[in-house]
């Protein structure tokens, strides 16, 4: 596994950024900046860290591309796009979004008809209009893993491959989104060899946190930093390196970069990466 974080950290330019996240012992990277930033500021990125030998690991897109409007909805395609042209130069390991939602007043909130068949059809026609469009070779595509949208189980996300059917689709692996059940918290372990193994030869990229069951009323769970939690973080380790020596694990959703460099530390410590 190459570890890497979401966070940029507080960085001056391109080398800097490098640095930074090397002085970490990190091996992959979030990409920081996007294709707005113009191609003269995106490319010295890229050449910092190949420079610096590190793995482009995600470029992201985070914009509603299933949105209610029209023209929101294609201006988020085209950011979309934009982005996905961009990972292609780089030569990231995938460019990814979320599925999206045109239910209600969240982009990325969890609603019944996000898993009814004209959110399929709308979801499968707008990734391969984003695929098509680039035609990208050196990257994938990708959606990451929800827990309340599809793709939000190892089943679902091989549905949406077949249904999407371009080899230049890839699978973004977080598990913490798709633990949703008693049976898939306590049985995480099975789990996680439940996604791997279905989704094997497929997985560009996974993001690393934890989980944990909250002591009320009713079934309630908590996403939480590395070790706060219930994951099997030396299985996930253990399969994610199978699938790919290379396997970028990101490290995500904290606030701080204090927090950040805290738990590298602690997550090279546990899983012995120094």
């Amino acid at each position: 596994m190459y570890l890497g974080v979401s966070s940029s950290l507080k960085h001056n330019g391109p080398e800097d950024w490098a640095e930074k996240h090397v002085s970490l012992g990190l091996k992959s990277v979030v990409f920081p900046v996007d294709y707005l930033s113009g191609e003269e500021t995106y490319m010295a990125y890229k050449k910092a860290a190949d420079k610096a030998g590190l793995l482009i690991a995600e470029v992201g897109v985070w914009k509603n591309t299933l949105a209610k409007d029209p023209s929101e909805r294609q201006k988020n395609i085209d950011y979309a796009i934009g982005q996905l042209k961009m990972a292609e130069k780089i030569g990231a390991r995938c460019c990814v979004n979320v599925i999206g939602t045109p239910y209600g007043p969240r982009w990325d909130g969890g609603y019944r008809d996000n898993y009814s068949e004209e959110c399929w059809d709308m979801a499968v026609k707008m990734i391969q209009q984003i695929i098509d469009t680039v035609k990208p070779v050196n990257t994938k595509y990708s959606i990451e893993s929800m827990p309340w949208m599809i793709p939000s189980g190892p089943d679902e996300y091989l549905k949406l491959i077949k249904k999407v059917n371009r080899k230049e689709f890839g699978a973004h692996l977080d598990v913490v989104n798709m633990i949703t059940s008693p049976e898939r918290y306590f049985y995480n372990d099975d789990f996680l060899r439940e996604c791997f193994t279905k989704l094997e030869g497929r997985i560009c990229s996974c993001h690393l946190k934890d989980i944990r069951l909250k002591e009320e009323y009713t079934f309630q769970l908590e996403e939480c930093a590395c070790g706060k939690g219930s994951l099997d973080l030396e299985l996930y380790q253990k399969l994610a390196t199978k699938e790919d020596p290379t396997m970028p694990m990101i490290i995500e959703h904290l606030t701080t970069d204090e927090e950040y460099i805290s738990s590298v530390e602690y997550v090279k410590n546990r899983l012995n990466l120094n």
